[in-house]
């Protein structure tokens, strides 16, 4: 389950930078903040579809991730309630449909991290990753 949030995170945040890069819908955002936006999800997706992919996804880095989606999802939920941009009424509703589905991947990843964690794995040290075989030389 956890390569399955991970990698869905990856596929749905690369699709909104692209969107919100070539299409720019117009949401009361200043264009230079959507522009980094929308740059900063393309490459975010690309890392995390990445870390998705990975045997055994090193728990720090998803640890980090689950950190950085459930701020997300808390800075976009205070962005529409307390208006920190003129967002016009379809920018709130993507603003909080968005952070509705970061804080849904947050909770999908912490849930696969914990079953990863408490199944039994072969020789799996707690960064995630498997250790190198030792030489007899």
């Amino acid at each position: 389950m956890l390569k399955f949030a991970l990698k869905l995170d990856g596929v749905a945040s690369f699709a909104l930078g692209l969107l919100t890069l070539l299409i720019r819908p117009e949401v009361g955002m200043p264009a230079g903040w959507q522009i980094g936006l929308g740059s900063f999800c393309v490459v975010y997706g690309l890392g995390v579809f990445v870390l998705g992919t990975r045997a055994v996804p090193d728990r720090r880095i998803v640890l980090l991730v689950i950190i950085g989606n459930a701020v997300w999802a808390l800075d976009s939920f205070l962005t529409a309630a307390l208006k920190w941009f003129p967002l016009t009424d379809m920018g709130v509703a993507l603003v909080l449909a968005q952070g509705l589905a970061v804080l849904g991947f947050a909770v999908l990843q912490f849930v696969g991290l914990r079953s990863a964690a408490s199944a039994p794995a072969a020789s799996v040290n707690d960064r995630g990753t498997q250790p190198r075989p030792r030489s007899h030389a």
